[in-house]
């Protein structure tokens, strides 16, 4: 059955696909690494929207 899923899918458009890139990106850091730039769990939506914006 997910062959036909994935068949008849729309595609995703570039923007969503480098939005969830960079939410991947961001869930991967670890919490050291967000303490080091100064990041929360909560904003991690507008970061990645900026970053699919570059």
């Amino acid at each position: 059955m997910g062959f036909f899923t994935e068949l008849f899918m729309r595609r995703r458009s570039k923007a969503d696909e480098r939005y969830r890139a960079a939410l991947n990106i961001l869930n991967a850091m670890s919490p050291a690494d967000r303490a080091d730039i100064g990041i929360k769990p909560a904003d991690f939506p507008r970061i990645a929207r900026e970053m699919s914006l570059r």
